[in-house]
């Protein structure tokens, strides 16, 4: 017999990113090279504030290098990578300063608009800063003078980034080194449905009769620097639950929610989609380039907005060339759209930053929907 029962939220096991992993190896691998000892375990601290301890599967010693191998534990919300082998593969080299790239299985980006540059190796800005911030550590522990050179493989990425959204990103060759707390936190999405409706609920309880809705950790970091008048409770992050966050504030008769978030999520706001994850609903660039043109963009501006990447690289293209009124317009629709789910009955305010922190757009104070301010659509 088949049970039903449901794993408690509450007890479900945390796991660990790709980047933890990436920093652990790294590090059982420069102790080694500069011991000249097999390491069994490797102590990282993580973004979160926390120490974690991995296990090293394979510590290998090889003309001048170490290679040290670790497996992903993605916890009780296994992903693509659960169980992938992570290995770091480290030496000493004549050029000063730490040197860090991918090897084979680590995918290599290709195209604008990711928040790596084009040509480096999928490692992204959170695990790079972790990996070379515990090499240097180590190399002033030890005193080291020459160079470090640092490479990051997973044997079976390529297989694995099949299972993502790489190749239509341009990351090509393997999966991306992620993580920007270095553990995963399992979630299912009615588990996180519920901490959402617990959370309004304590704003509620303090008091609170503006709340700022975000779509993440960093939205909320920007968030809670515009509005520093507002009490911790006062900020939810919703994930890629919009519609559900907006309806269960106007249920418990919020009078006043801000959204706080970036231009790939709210992009997808602005026209009216209120689950933001990436597989429920694509990027959609048409509504981009219209909304780009009716903010006075070029035929060549347009051109280039409908064969973007990704929503941020549109956000840089329009920033760049001085195009304000697009951020203002979107948050605006973003506001609309959010009334015309919850059928009005409160007062919307949206803002949009760019990866870097920067206020792109904002719309103040709207609760009602203005047809003729819409019609642009």
């Amino acid at each position: 017999m088949v049970s039903n029962d449901k794993k408690d939220p509450k007890k479900m096991r945390n796991g660990f990113t790709t980047g933890a992993c990436a920093t652990a190896v790294t590090k059982a691998a420069l102790i080694a090279l500069l011991t000249n000892e097999v390491q069994k375990k490797a102590t990282i601290h993580l973004p979160i504030g926390q120490d974690a301890t991995f296990t090293i599967e394979s510590c290998t010693f090889e003309e001048g290098k170490v290679t040290c191998e670790t497996i992903k534990d993605a916890g009780d919300d296994p992903d693509a990578t659960h169980q992938a082998r992570i290995l770091s593969t480290v030496r000493f080299v004549e050029t000063p300063g730490i040197h860090l790239d991918g090897g084979i299985g680590v995918g290599r980006v290709t195209k604008p608009g990711l928040p790596v540059e084009v040509g480096q190796a999928a490692i992204n800005p959170v695990p790079r800063k972790m990996i070379l911030s515990t090499v240097q550590q180590l190399i002033d522990e030890y005193g080291v003078k020459c160079g470090v050179e640092v490479i990051i493989s997973v044997p079976d990425g390529e297989e694995i980034a099949k299972k993502t959204l790489n190749g239509r990103l341009g990351i090509i060759g393997g999966i991306s080194i992620l993580g920007t707390r270095g553990i995963v936190v399992p979630f299912s999405s009615s588990a996180y449905m519920a901490s959402i409706v617990q959370a309004i609920s304590v704003a509620k309880a303090a008091g609170c009769n503006h709340l700022v809705i975000t779509t993440g950790g960093r939205s909320e970091k920007f968030a809670m620097a515009q509005y520093p008048h507002l009490p911790e409770e006062a900020f939810i992050e919703m994930g890629d639950f919009v519609g559900f966050t907006l309806k269960h504030c106007r249920r418990q008769n919020i009078p006043q929610v801000s959204l706080v978030g970036m231009m790939g999520k709210f992009s997808k706001v602005a026209q009216g989609v209120m689950m933001v994850h990436s597989k429920s609903a694509p990027i959609n660039f048409e509504f981009l380039a219209k909304l780009a043109r009716v903010s006075g963009a070029s035929d060549e501006i347009v051109e280039q907005v409908l064969t973007a990447n990704t929503a941020s690289q549109v956000g840089d293209l329009m920033l760049e060339k001085g195009y304000t009124r697009f951020f203002d317009l979107l948050c605006k629709s973003c506001c609309y759209e959010s009334l015309n789910h919850i059928k009005e009955g409160m007062t919307i305010s949206t803002s949009i930053y760019s990866m870097k922190g920067e206020l792109l757009g904002r719309a103040e104070n709207i609760a009602t929907i203005d047809q003729d301010d819409w019609n642009w659509r």
